[in-house]
């Protein structure tokens, strides 16, 4: 099975990673910059596997 990402999937990725990222901020309201960072980690990462999963069940 091949995988190719295209500039349509970054520009997922983006969006998806952003929304994410706002939606952590508003639920946790981090107080320090570690936690900020963190947040921005596991919306790139949600952001990431799921272009991928949804690029898989199209494929």
């Amino acid at each position: 099975m091949r995988f190719h990402l295209q500039s349509s999937h970054l520009v997922a990725m983006i969006a998806i990673a952003l929304l994410t990222a706002l939606m952590l901020a508003v639920k946790f309201k981090p107080a320090t910059w570690r936690g900020v960072a963190c947040e921005a980690v596991i919306a790139n990462v949600g952001a990431i596997v799921a272009v991928i999963a949804f690029e898989m069940l199209t494929a």
